[in-house]
């Protein structure tokens, strides 16, 4: 039988028939480029220095626990069986959920059940659904939009609506300190959350400047959103109780119209893909029922893996004496880099108080963040270009957007003492 090969033309017409949703998840987007990037990185033979991606570091201590559970697991058929074999519920698996309830409970005393708790898979996931069902098209031909208090903001939010337009966003009020560092900060004063606004949202720590809202900001927060009576959503992905990769004092607040997401991606298992979300349990139930459809159910092997840690406590004190440690102590050695480097640029740093990034702002750059990016790439350096951080914003002119990079200090330090000393030769050369 002879074999049919479509025409390029007929390529060509087929995918002009794509729908609309297909065109819009389709599209250039920020993290694409991220993800790309990163699994070319992976995947490739050139050696790249990747200090543009989100990858946790692989710590020793704690790939030691995960390993001896993977072992455990192998070792019990049942288990093993029922973990590979076996659907769990689309609210995720119950023993799970009740042992993160308890963990929140022993550590905040916040009174959950598993009846707050559902896992997605991932916390990208996640964002999808909850920001699809706060923003968008309402009754009445009502547009509602999710309000972002402070860009810039995790670089993942910007794509996941199913229309245009879901998202507006206050630029921050920029704090200079001492030792060419600064520090953004929630500028109330221009603050707007009128009728149009469904809900808040705000990551703490925050991907990717490293910043940590301050209590009393978070406050504020919370009191404005109840308030208009919308949900604030904290994406907690580096925060409290665990990863715990948070370097400043900051305390951990949640009630019923707070909807807080967690992860078991940066505590060392991103392969997983396990996303949480601690809510009121009538959203919870609607995350579930999303998460049904699209997904029939979340994965089960994070939830194996980490479920002794979870049950006994023991992942906070992971966390606290092998997770925050360490990235505190790479943050530190990438920061003295980068200020010896940088030495004679007119650059700062914005305060490294959380997460797995730094944030470099370059004062009159005279090429865009994206030709910076470019002409990294060529060399070998992979990192994120700044505009692409603020949802939200996309019709500011704020030069600002243009003037940042993204780059990250989990990587091997040879990469990042390497990777940091090719930055700054091209900023030099512009």
């Amino acid at each position: 039988m002879a074999q049919i090969v479509a025409s390029p033309s007929s390529v060509d017409n087929n995918q002009m028939k794509l729908s609309r949703f297909a065109q819009r998840f389709s599209e250039h987007s920020g993290i694409i480029l991220l993800m790309d990037d990163l699994g070319e990185a992976m995947a490739g033979e050139q050696e790249v220095l990747m200090l543009g991606g989100g990858n946790p570091a692989h710590i020793p201590g704690v790939q030691a626990f995960f390993r001896e559970r993977m072992q455990r697991l192998l070792d019990d058929p049942a288990e093993f069986a029922r973990v590979i074999g076996d659907y769990d519920p689309p609210q995720g698996n119950k023993a799970f959920l009740t042992a993160l309830a308890d963990l929140l409970n022993n550590e905040y005393g916040w009174g959950l059940s598993a009846d707050n708790v559902t896992l997605t898979p991932g916390s990208q996931s996640a964002f999808f659904m909850l920001f699809n069902m706060y923003a968008g098209e309402f009754a009445g031909n009502h547009r509602k939009k999710i309000l972002l208090p402070m860009a810039p903001e995790y670089i993942g939010y910007g794509d996941v609506g199913l229309t245009d337009g879901i998202f507006t966003a206050n630029r921050p009020a920029i704090e200079k300190l001492p030792g060419r560092t600064f520090k953004y900060h929630v500028d109330f004063d221009h603050l707007t959350v009128d009728d149009s606004i469904s809900a808040i949202c705000v990551s703490r720590p925050t991907n990717p400047t490293g910043n940590v809202l301050t209590d009393t900001e978070a406050a504020k927060l919370i009191d404005i959103a109840a308030d208009k009576a919308i949900p604030l959503v904290i994406d907690n992905a580096y925060g409290m109780p665990f990863p715990n990769i948070i370097f400043t004092q900051a305390e951990l607040v949640w009630n019923d119209n707070i909807i807080l997401s967690m992860s078991l991606s940066k505590l060392g298992l991103p392969g997983t893909r396990t996303g949480i979300i601690v809510a009121r349990p009538d959203i919870i139930k609607t995350l579930s029922n999303i998460n049904g459809i699209l997904n029939l159910a979340p994965e089960s092997v994070g939830p194996a893996l980490a479920f002794d840690l979870v049950q006994s406590g023991e992942v906070t004190e992971i966390s606290r004496t092998l997770i925050r440690p360490y990235y505190e102590a790479k943050a530190k050695r990438a920061i003295a880099l980068l200020h010896e480097e940088l030495a004679g640029v007119d650059y700062y740093i914005h305060k490294a108080e959380g997460a797995i990034f730094l944030w470099l702002w370059f004062p009159g750059l005279p090429v865009s963040s994206q030709e910076l990016y470019t002409r990294l790439k060529q060399r070998g350096v992979l990192i994120i270009p700044g505009q692409y951080f603020f949802p939200g914003l996309d019709d500011d002119p704020w030069p600002h957007k243009q003037e940042c990079i993204r780059m990250t200090y989990s990587m091997n330090d040879d990469v990042v003492r390497e990777g940091i000393k090719i930055i700054a030769q091209e900023v030099k050369k512009l």
